[in-house]
């Protein structure tokens, strides 16, 4: 594989995992950076601190970056977990926040870093589309993709470095109640 066809972006949960689960999974797929876009980068579970997460990623070559103007406020974050209208408004209200203007340089840094290498974006919900990093990686997509014609689509190719791998811890997971484990 070409350094194009490795670089690209994926989300990533960590909940359900171990640490050393997790770095494998992020080896096997070519991630050389993993994002952390927790508002606050620590965790009760063993391993996921910052610390402790950054000394394993480099055991195994992959950077860590922290992103906290990329993080979802406690605020906001119950929405996340509730119906669908409660998500929706979640997802709106922390949109609006990635418009401002630290949060829009930190896209365009993960977009940059995606374009040159596998990059991992990092926050504890397993089910992404329950966790507020679905909305960076489509924030990172609106802002940064360029207009087009009638359509209003632009053209989707196998090696868009953009392109979100939404669902690449799939073949791990199993479905809990309301989340996913892996």
């Amino acid at each position: 594989m070409t350094a194009t066809e490795q670089a690209g972006v994926v989300g990533v949960g960590y909940e359900g995992r171990t640490i050393d689960a997790l770095v494998a999974d992020l080896v096997r797929q070519g991630v050389r950076r993993l994002v952390d876009v927790r508002l606050t980068p620590w965790s009760r579970k063993r391993g996921f601190s910052k610390s402790a997460l950054t000394e394993a990623l480099a055991a195994a070559g992959i950077a860590y970056e922290h992103r906290a103007e990329l993080g979802n406020p406690r605020d906001n974050r119950a929405g996340f977990a509730g119906n669908g209208d409660d998500r929706s408004r979640a997802r709106a209200i922390f949109a609006d926040r990635l418009r401002q203007p630290g949060p829009v340089k930190a896209l365009e840094a993960l977009a940059a870093a995606a374009s040159r290498e596998r990059v991992a974006v990092l926050c504890f919900e397993a089910d992404q589309e329950r966790c507020h990093r679905d909305v960076v990686l489509a924030e990172m997509r609106r802002t940064l993709t360029p207009p087009t014609g009638q359509r209003g689509r632009p053209p989707r190719t196998p090696r868009d470095p953009l392109a979100v791998d939404r669902h690449h811890f799939d073949q791990h997971r199993t479905r809990r109640g309301h989340g996913l484990t892996y």
